[in-house]
């Protein structure tokens, strides 16, 4: 094989590799359970909170950003959906304005790196802050209880399936169309691959980066409404920490910290990785303290690995 083609199926099929194995290890490690249809279905739900969000994330760091409030945008949504279906709005209703409010937050987010002609990372590690003491103010620092028993069914089973498992399928399938068929999609690539040579060839920059914080806020605030349907309650930490598992699905999946290149299905691949080695340590009885340091230690093996695969298709 070829070095072009190495890189070539190191590309196409690196994450699911990646997956095969740890499903392999932990096959090995474990009792029959973990490949169980049960435990496979717990994965699945495990992994929708991750991957959502990740493919939010996605858009942030294919323009050689980042966006570190999503857990932050995630629980104010939850937050803001919560108040609104205990005072008596419909749920569908309440759902669209929840929803409608993480996307005005990632306008937001935009709109300050715009403006202020900062890094992603300054402004939204300032926004993560601000939108977290916003939800803790609203909420009084409290869990929302008492929501409807039709929103609750939102992370309820069809078909013996997780729902937000299908709405996952769903999303991945609309942005595998969207980044293969839009003019937006080719634009947002082409910024983040060069920002100065895309806007010599006509890219409006500021347009773009703003499509792709309300992206990423958007489909945030979708995973908290997902998140307060699942546990029961809006809880005003929910959420905290989660902006590492959604980069971390996105670079396991292939996206390049540097921009320019990525696909939504790595991403979904990425985020079910995820969501596995957390089931599989767990179901080994490690501590979530250690859980925590494998999934750094794979972020670095991931970079690491795209480097190496980098540097022998180059030579």
């Amino acid at each position: 094989m070829s070095r072009e083609q190495f890189r070539s199926f190191w590309d196409k099929f690196g994450t699911l590799s990646i997956l095969v194995f740890i499903l392999g290890c932990f096959s090995a490690a474990s009792t029959q359970y973990f490949f169980s249809v049960n435990n496979f279905m717990q994965i699945g739900l495990q992994s929708t909170i991750y991957t959502i969000l990740a493919f939010g994330e996605f858009f942030a760091i294919l323009l050689a950003g980042i966006d570190l409030s999503v857990g932050s945008v995630a629980a104010f949504t939850g937050a803001i959906t919560a108040i609104l279906l205990n005072a008596g709005v419909p749920v569908p209703i309440a759902i669209l304005i929840g929803f409608m409010s993480g996307m005005m937050l990632g306008m937001f987010n935009g709109t300050l790196i715009n403006m202020l002609k900062l890094h992603p990372f300054v402004v939204t590690l300032g926004t993560n802050t601000i939108f977290r003491g916003i939800t803790l103010v609203i909420c009084d620092g409290k869990p929302i209880f008492g929501l409807p028993r039709a929103f609750k069914s939102l992370s309820s089973y069809f078909f013996g399936f997780p729902i937000p498992f299908f709405i996952v399928l769903g999303l991945a399938l609309v942005l595998i169309w969207f980044t293969k068929n839009t003019v937006a999609a080719r634009n947002l690539y082409a910024l983040g691959g060069n920002k100065q040579a895309a806007w010599y060839s006509g890219i409006n920059t500021q347009k773009f980066t703003l499509l792709a914080h309300t992206l990423s806020s958007s489909l945030a605030g979708l995973a908290g409404i997902i998140m307060a349907s699942r546990v029961g309650a809006a809880e005003p930490t929910a959420g905290e920490g989660y902006e590492t598992y959604a980069i971390a699905a996105c670079i396991i999946g292939g996206t390049s910290f540097f921009g320019g290149k990525g696909k939504p299905f790595g991403v979904l691949l990425g985020g079910i990785l995820i969501g596995t080695i957390f089931n599989g340590l767990s179901i080994l009885n490690v501590s979530s303290y250690y859980q925590r340091i494998a999934l750094g230690a794979l972020i670095i093996f991931a970079l690491a690995l795209e480097k190496i695969v980098s540097n022998v298709s180059s030579k």
